[in-house]
């Protein structure tokens, strides 16, 4: 008889995982803290906009959701500068047109939890675990009212956030590795209003960036004609910083002088910044992430990372992606599962981590320098040239299902690569040169063996 199986948290990686092992005849549970957000009016978390990308979309079909989200996801095609001259520039992400997509976690979060429930998933609202004894896997939890009560499960499911609840009692237990490191940086949400008629008021289909050096703001768009913008920026120090942001003036003279274009479609930023908190940037680690056959950890629970590739909601329906692979590899052998499960996704949560915090020195610094632009363009003039030999990392991230670890290591054989191009000076020029392309040839397939002595075998 299939284990009954109860998961902490009816988020975004929780509600999806519930699905899929309902589908396949386990009877599910969830136990949320929050209240139904379907019901009451409560948002569902702190949240930068979902950027979805090929590893997201994959999970949804095997949840039967891409056909019901696709109409609300709008393609964002590249990155759209904004420097403080006013000057604009479109970097596109892929060299096919390929696009990531801006989708309202809400929306996807009410839709997966719907589904869940309609698949036969019962899900306990206001339900705040507060311990978990890991070795007898059992639950406790404070209820509305300040009650108290106990379960016991058989096989369970951490999903509950970069602040689990297992995740914490794991680290209780002997030889478990933990850590969790914050940037120096904050951010907080603020919004770009539709114009008069509900129309979008900047490019519709980029993910928008002003970045500033030491600080930047993005901006998402959303089917109602609003941008989510998202200001990222340090909490203290000698630079600009959300310390020095004490008055209305304050703010009025930064976004006056940094973000003059973006603060003529703000009408409510002085309530928005005064209103709206100031949150932290968390990457945790951890390890193991699974307990004998008993219980294992998933989603933020098992690799919060920060949101500069977009990749935190992909990564989390990518583990259960991977789940659902091992489970039609191993039928119930969830002893069997859960270790195969923890090999091959530990180092990819690494290796993701890493890649977030490396794009965001790329977002808030580097964007917007001439030689950083040239790279990006001869990558994608590359791509096209050599599309069976040379992928940018970014499009192996976005675009494929290459394991994460796997990409991360093809970094160093990259730059070295458009290191020897950009030594020989202008990119463009060069390759008009016959004996130019003949060294380039060169360079490429050296590049190409290089990289192929990696496995670059899909993650599910």
């Amino acid at each position: 008889m299939a284990r009954q199986v109860t998961i902490l948290g009816a988020g975004l990686v929780g509600s999806l995982l519930a699905i899929i092992l309902r589908k396949r005849g386990y009877e599910v549970c969830i136990y949320e803290r929050r209240p139904d957000m379907r019901a009451a009016n409560i948002s569902a978390g702190k949240s930068i906009n979902l950027a979805m990308s090929a590893r997201g979309w994959k999970a949804l079909e095997l949840a039967g959701l891409k056909e019901d989200m696709e109409p609300i996801a709008i393609p964002m095609y590249g990155r759209y500068l904004h420097q403080p001259d006013g000057n604009t520039a479109f970097q596109p992400y892929s060299r096919n047109n390929e696009a990531i997509y801006s989708v309202s976690r809400g929306e996807l979060n009410k839709k997966l939890m719907t589904l869940a429930e309609e698949h036969g998933v019962t899900i306990q609202f206001e339900h705040r675990c507060t311990g978990v004894d890991v070795a007898n896997n059992t639950l406790h939890f404070e209820l509305p009212g300040g009650s108290q009560k106990t379960i016991q499960a058989d096989l369970l499911f951490g999903a509950d956030g970069a602040f689990s609840a297992l995740r914490e009692s794991y680290t209780r237990m002997n030889r478990v590795n933990s850590s969790q490191n914050y940037l120096e940086y904050g951010y907080k949400e603020l919004a770009i209003l539709p114009g008069a008629n509900g129309e979008w008021l900047m490019e519709k289909n980029a993910l928008h960036i002003w970045p500033r050096g030491k600080y930047m703001m993005i901006a998402l768009p959303n089917t109602d004609g609003t941008f989510t913008c998202t200001m990222f920026m340090p909490f203290e120090g000698e630079g600009m910083s959300f310390a020095k942001l004490n008055t209305e003036q304050d703010v009025t003279d930064l976004f006056s002088k940094q973000f003059a274009d973006a603060k003529a479609l703000m009408p409510a930023l002085l309530h928005d910044f005064f209103t709206n908190p100031t949150s932290s940037l968390i990457t945790t680690h951890i390890f193991p992430w699974h307990y004998q056959s008993k219980s294992a950890l998933i989603g933020d629970a098992a690799h919060a990372i920060v949101p500069f590739y977009g990749q935190g909601m992909n990564a989390g329906f990518e583990d259960c992606t991977v789940l659902s692979s091992l489970l039609d590899t191993h039928g119930d052998d969830w002893d069997t599962i859960l270790k195969a499960y923890e090999i091959r996704r530990k180092p990819n949560g690494d290796a993701v981590a890493q890649l977030a915090l490396t794009n965001f020195t790329e977002m808030r610094d580097k964007v917007a320098d001439p030689l950083f632009l040239e790279r990006k363009k001869i990558e994608k003039e590359l791509g096209k040239r050599y599309p069976e030999q040379f992928v940018s990392v970014y499009e192996m991230v976005s675009f494929t299902h290459t394991p994460y670890n796997t990409a991360i290591q093809c970094i160093q054989a990259q730059d070295k690569l458009l290191a020897q191009i950009m030594n020989e000076g202008d990119f463009l020029t060069n390759i008009g040169n016959s004996g130019f392309t003949g060294t380039l040839d060169g360079w490429v397939s050296e590049y190409h063996n290089a990289v192929q002595q990696l496995d670059f075998g899909n993650e599910a």
